[in-house]
């Protein structure tokens, strides 16, 4: 049982989500300001609220094991990008850490999806074609062995439904708590995003951070996601993109 009062030092934001959208360059960058300190180590990340064998060791674990040894001074965050897919997640950590802040990066689900496809291809856990893997990812979904149960390699178009999982933060934290950020402006203009997230944050601005790191765990590869898939999935999440519109009150990548 998770003892809310406990004196225990605790992330004052959490990057959580999504996968595949520059969440790990978000985390390092901000660890290079002197008044930031990630959750350490970064790798593997923490997924603490997620995880329940993890969750059930208590705040204090979650705290001594990530949080303990960094600066007395500093404000503290932690990096779990799986933890926007859980609504159980959310109401843990609105139960635990109230006045949290949360950081979402979120891409044009479409080449998101596209980049997961690549990634698990890479990775050799993809052999199929893009077209074959969309028909087969429900399936897949269902039948994941458990030491892909985080990873979700097929979920390429259900990791895009960001609505669908923004929902219980919205319903359980404040909208001043959530800060959203757009993948497409970390490429385009990251001392934007830095400027963004470090007012969101309270502290200092560096803009000569943005730009120390490039995006982090690209996938290389020549492949390109053909005309007709990316107009199927462009027509698949257009009533998903409206409702992240009106819940976020930005249209993110508008179609017009």
């Amino acid at each position: 049982m998770v003892n809310a009062a406990s004196p225990s030092r605790l992330p004052n934001f959490i990057i959580a989500g999504a996968p595949r959208c520059a969440t790990t360059w978000l985390a390092q960058t901000l660890n290079l300001h002197p008044d930031i300190s990630m959750a350490q180590p970064i790798k593997p990340e923490p997924k603490f609220f997620l995880i329940d064998e993890l969750f059930e060791r208590g705040v204090g674990y979650y705290s001594k094991t990530w949080f303990a040894d960094l600066p007395q001074e500093n404000v503290l965050g932690e990096k779990s990008t799986n933890y926007l897919e859980s609504p159980i997640a959310a109401k843990r950590i609105k139960d635990v850490i109230p006045d949290v802040k949360l950081i979402f990066i979120l891409r044009n689900p479409v080449s998101r999806a596209f980049s997961n496809y690549l990634w698990s291809k890479v990775n050799g856990i993809e052999t199929e074609s893009f077209s074959k893997a969309l028909e087969l990812e429900k399936m897949r979904e269902k039948s994941l062995p458990k030491n892909l149960q985080y990873a979700r390699p097929f979920a390429y178009r259900a990791r895009g439904l960001y609505a669908q999982m923004l929902e219980s933060y919205y319903n359980y934290f404040s909208a001043n708590q959530i800060l959203i950020l757009r993948y497409e402006d970390v490429q385009d203009d990251p001392e934007l995003v830095m400027r963004n997230t470090h007012d969101f944050l309270g502290i200092p601005d560096r803009p000569v951070d943005a730009t120390k790191l490039g995006i982090v765990n690209p996938v290389r590869s020549l492949e390109k996601i053909s005309d007709n898939i990316a107009e199927e999935l462009t027509n698949y999440f257009f009533i998903p993109n409206q409702d992240l519109a009106q819940l976020t009150g930005w249209d993110l990548w508008p179609t017009t």
